[in-house]
Order: C-alpha cells, then structure tokens, then sequence
C-alpha cells in the first residue's frame, strides 16, 4: 500500500508538461506486442448510456499503450502528461531523466517518482534473494539489450562486470543516490513500465473513474468492470518464440477486477547469434541470460509496479523458487507457462482464486 499512497501523494502535484520522449532502441520495439493481450472484443465495447467509455492509445516507453475509461471527457492529454512526467524519471533511454543524471554521476536530487521505485525495487530484491536487481544495468548494456551499446562478451568481462553489480551497493540518503561503486549503473525497465501503468490508473482514479484498464505493453492495471458490466477479459498469450511480435495465440483468458498484472517472457525480446538463442533476462548472480524451463510468469497484485518486478523476479528464480517465494506471499497470485520434462508446454498456478 506504501507505492499507492506514494503515487497519490504524486499525482496531486500540477503535472509540467515535457517535450514527448520515447524509451527506445531497436531490441525494445520487439515488445510493442506486449506479453499479455488485453481482449478488446469485449473490453472496448461501447456503452449506449450517455457516458461512454473512451479509449485513447499512444506509444511511450517503446511500445504501446491502450486506455479504456469509463468518463465522458476525453482526458489523453493529460495521460500523455503523466507518462512523460515517469519517463523524464525513470528512463535511462532519455538522456535528460533523472536516472541518466545518476548513471553518470551527477549530484542530482532525485524525484518522488524515482525514489518510489528505488524503495521497491529494493523491496522486491530482498524478498527474491536478489534475483531482482535494477543494477544488473552494465551486464543488460553488455548482452545488447540495454541503453548502451552490446560488447564482445567473454567469461573475463562477465566477471569483471559483476564486481559493479549489486543492489547493496546503492542507497538513498536525502533524496540523493549513494554509490559504493561509481561505475554502478540502474536500469529501472523490469519495474517503471508497471509504475507508468499504476500512475496513469491513480490519475483516473483522482478524476472519479471507478472502471478503467490502463495496459502498457503488455502490463496491466484494471478497476471495476468493463463497459458490459463485466470482468476484465484479459488474455496471457501463448509463449510461442517470435521477436517480430506476429504470433499472438492466447494461452489462457484471466476474468480480473481490481488487479494489476504483468507478465515476464523471453520469447520475444531475444536474438540468435552462433546457432545459440539470447535472452533479455539476465540473472543478476550468474551475468547471463537464464535458461530454465518458465517460459512465462505472469504476476497479479495490487499495483502494476509489484507485478512488473515479481514477474522478472521469478523468470530468473525458476519455477521451484517462484513457488517458495509465493508461498510466503499470498497476496500475489501466478500463472506459469513452462515446458515440462518432455518439453510439451505446461502450466501452473499459484494463488490464483476463481474469483480473480
């Protein structure tokens, strides 16, 4: 509850309007698909009560965003403005964010929204045992999937790049970032997604929007019902491997209300390179891509930007280790798509309610 009233405590302030910058590079833009697939059939049908839902999209953080709202005032601007306001924090694609300032070293007080996000990312790592670690940056950069460009990667340089890795080695003290290691870098792409979805969701709730779907890429926060009076239909799809984002069969369709989900895959965001397949999702401990048998976590919780971290979190602990740690969490429900002993494709829950 702490982010939400973080958020709320945010998104009371004016919003500045800042010049439109998207978080891309070209192996980004593979996710404009986004891994979860909201069914718009269903979710985008229109009232014929005077106060119809609105729907607005628009591209930000390298992908797309959809809205659907329950307001007869169209409020895109203003979303716009949210999301710009997220990414001149937690963009390290944006060269004048706030974190750029603290990957380059500069003495820079950092905003509500970065440090919002540090607190749980910090959160997040010490309920994970670290397989979530925002300052797995140098060795995102390194495989190529990151803001700076892919290098050579050798078993030395893996090593030598594990020494400026570790959430340990980053604090907040007075609004300010402390580094232990000035060439420790942040990466917030595994989180701040999932918290541009809950800021724009906490801005309709602030307008008196009970039903709304805010998705981003995939990531999704849902209040209420849709405009049928119904659940949200939200489709998981189908972990079939496809960098140019055509495939899009659904796995399984999760009625939710009141939730936020984000789903972590490597089926989309990879390459292949010496008949060997990479992966965007590298494990913090190791330095490499993992290579396990999840194919898939999707994430429920209260707020997308819990969802977002959890489900990096579990596509690096693998499925065993994903299960401790939702036992100890209750609050959080996943599915999991993964390939079973014969390599069929399998899948899990945990926590999930029928009433979802």
């Amino acid at each position: 509850m702490a982010l939400l009233s973080d958020l709320n405590k945010q998104l009371d302030q004016p919003v500045q309007r800042r010049p439109f910058r998207w978080w891309h590079i070209p192996l980004l833009l593979v996710l404009i698909a986004g891994t979860v697939l909201a069914y718009y059939s269903g979710n985008r049908h229109r009232s014929s009560d005077a106060t119809a839902f609105q729907q607005c999209e628009g591209n930000v953080f390298g992908t797309i965003y959809h809205v659907t709202y329950d307001c007869s005032t169209d409020l895109q601007s203003a979303i716009d403005s949210v999301l710009n306001t997220v990414d001149m924090s937690l963009s390290p694609f944006n060269p004048q964010s706030v974190i750029t300032a603290v990957n380059n070293n500069e003495n820079v007080t950092v905003d509500s929204h970065f440090q919002t996000v540090f607190r749980l990312a910090k959160q997040v790592s010490a309920e994970t045992d670290g397989a979530f670690d925002i300052t797995v940056a140098p060795l995102v950069n390194a495989w190529g999937f990151g803001f700076k460009n892919k290098e050579n990667v050798t078993d030395s340089l893996i090593a030598e790049l594990l020494t400026h890795v570790g959430i340990d080695k980053v604090n907040l003290e007075g609004g300010h970032v402390i580094k232990t290691d000035s060439l420790t870098m942040l990466d917030c792409s595994a989180i701040a997604k999932g918290y541009g979805v809950d800021a724009v969701g906490l801005y309709l709730e602030q307008q008196g929007i009970a039903n709304y779907m805010v998705e981003i890429g995939g990531e999704v926060r849902v209040r209420g019902t849709n405009s049928r009076g119904e659940k949200w239909q939200i489709g998981v799809m189908k972990p079939v491997d496809d960098a140019s984002c055509q495939q899009t069969e659904i796995q399984q369709v999760l009625p939710v209300t009141d939730r936020a989900m984000a789903t972590s895959g490597n089926y989309r965001n990879y390459y292949e390179e010496g008949n060997r397949k990479y992966a965007h999702t590298i494990d913090p401990h190791s330095g490499r891509p993992v290579q396990h048998s999840i194919l898939s976590s999707t994430v429920l919780a209260s707020d997308c930007a819990t969802a977002d971290a959890y489900a990096t979190a579990f596509m690096v602990l693998g499925l065993d280790k994903a299960k401790a740690v939702l036992k100890r969490h209750p609050e959080l429900s996943a599915f999991f798509i993964y390939a079973d002993d014969s390599g069929e494709l399998a899948t899990t829950e945990v926590n999930i309610k029928g009433d979802e």
